[in-house]
């Protein structure tokens, strides 16, 4: 019995290590992604990193390689730090996401604007990370631009399946949204962690702070029926596209992404991000 223990407390250790060692790896590939962006300018850091199918929200989405190749050469320096990652326990699926600033004459200018990104990172056949998502938030001036990162305390933790596939939560997460309210949707499956990012605000951290924002905003949210979804062991995101309507006139548009881990065999929106696009003029 004290073999068999010491036999599966050494397969954990092992596991996790792989996982710490993946996670590593991910916060390397973005901080090597934003220097670069600082030597050689943001064009060839988003070629370089981008996987041929990834999608760039700009705000629409749109294939991330068609639109940097498209791009000139360009003397602005966009800067970026990692604050959080997590990884899914297989190595496969990650994603990173931190603060960015922009300065519009290059690395002597003051930075100009400010915000949030959100990248998720998919593992190639060649072992090299490479992102299929780039989206984003704007915000005012941060009291700090931060450098450190963290990551979840369950990292490398959910390898049991539970008893539905994610794609399957992440329809009932719709369902639920159109049915009884899209604060009936989140109070069901946002996870007490959950990070929430929207334009113009900063970092909404955990599920007490989302519910007081969320249930102040009368509007109905509608999805499109068919979205974008990829799931690999316990991490997965999916992408939609959303409307708002007050008063039964449309007040925006735009497109989501959601990430859902699982935890304790339930899959659980642990981040979640709202990218309107501007009315056409």
């Amino acid at each position: 019995m004290k073999a068999l223990w010491i036999f599966i407390s050494t397969l954990f250790l092992t596991v996790s290590a792989f996982a710490q060692t993946d996670l590593q790896k991910l916060v390397d590939t973005e901080h090597a992604f934003a220097a670069i962006a600082a030597e050689k300018g943001a064009r060839a850091a988003f070629l370089e990193n981008l996987a041929d199918d990834g999608l760039v929200f700009n705000p629409d989405k749109v294939n991330g390689k068609a639109l940097w190749s498209a791009k000139p050469e360009a003397s602005y320096l966009l800067s970026w730090a990692p604050n959080y990652a997590d990884i899914s326990s297989n190595g496969i699926l990650g994603y990173t996401t931190g603060n960015w600033e922009y300065r519009a004459k290059g690395k002597d200018d003051a930075p100009s604007a400010f915000g949030d990104f959100v990248t998720v990172w998919l593992r190639q056949p060649s072992g090299k990370f490479k992102f299929v998502i780039d989206i984003g938030v704007g915000h005012a001036k941060p009291d700090k631009y931060l450098t450190e990162w963290t990551t979840s305390a369950d990292n490398g933790a959910g390898k049991i399946a539970g008893d539905s596939a994610a794609s399957e939560i992440a329809t009932e997460f719709y369902q639920l949204a159109t049915a009884k309210g899209i604060v009936k949707a989140y109070e069901t499956y946002a996870a007490d962690d959950i990070r929430v990012y929207r334009e113009d605000k900063f970092l909404i951290l955990g599920k007490k702070n989302f519910r007081s924002l969320v249930s102040r905003d009368k509007a109905v949210v509608t999805f499109a029926k068919r979205g974008v979804f990829f799931s690999s062991a316990d991490l997965a995101y999916s992408t939609n596209a959303y409307t708002r309507f007050a008063d039964g006139k449309i007040v925006e548009k735009g497109n989501f992404m959601q990430i859902w881990k699982l935890r304790g065999g339930k899959w659980h929106i642990v981040l979640d991000i709202f990218k309107p696009i501007p009315p056409e003029k």
